[in-house]
């Protein structure tokens, strides 16, 4: 299982890629389809057009850095459908590593979660709070 921090995001290439190509070129297209900065640190996942191989590319503060699997049978699966038109789709990273292990998420179920929401506070009412909301009166 893959651990990454919650600030880096997984982009997954949504057509086959010629995986011959090397750190530039992956680079380039993920500045070309992705519109994306490869030099932000997230992780960039390319399959070729069997499926049977990925690529992912990531910048990790000193250089690029290419990850590759290439199965002896069967083939990598997206989690989700694609959209129309769609160049990329981002998944979570506990999703990646389930599809780098071979397991179909096509059929899976995603459970609802609590996230936490965010609070907008009104400008003439904006003061320094605790975490639990609570006022906090500044020192004089």
């Amino acid at each position: 299982m893959l651990t990454l921090p919650p600030s880096v995001r997984v982009y997954i290439a949504a057509e086959p890629t010629d995986l011959r190509k090397s750190f530039d070129g992956l680079s380039a297209l993920v500045s070309q389809r992705f519109g994306a900065d490869p030099l932000c640190g997230h992780l960039f996942v390319f399959r070729n057009r069997r499926g049977d191989q990925v690529r992912v590319l990531f910048w990790d503060r000193t250089g690029y850095m290419i990850v590759a699997k290439k199965l002896a049978r069967g083939r990598f699966h997206l989690a989700c459908d694609l959209p129309k038109g769609a160049t990329h789709v981002e998944v979570e990273a506990a999703e990646l590593s389930l599809m780098l292990e071979g397991f179909d998420l096509s059929e899976a179920v995603r459970r609802k979660r609590w996230r936490p929401s965010v609070r907008k506070i009104a400008p003439s009412k904006q003061s320094l709070m605790d975490a639990r909301g609570i006022a906090i009166s500044r020192a004089t």
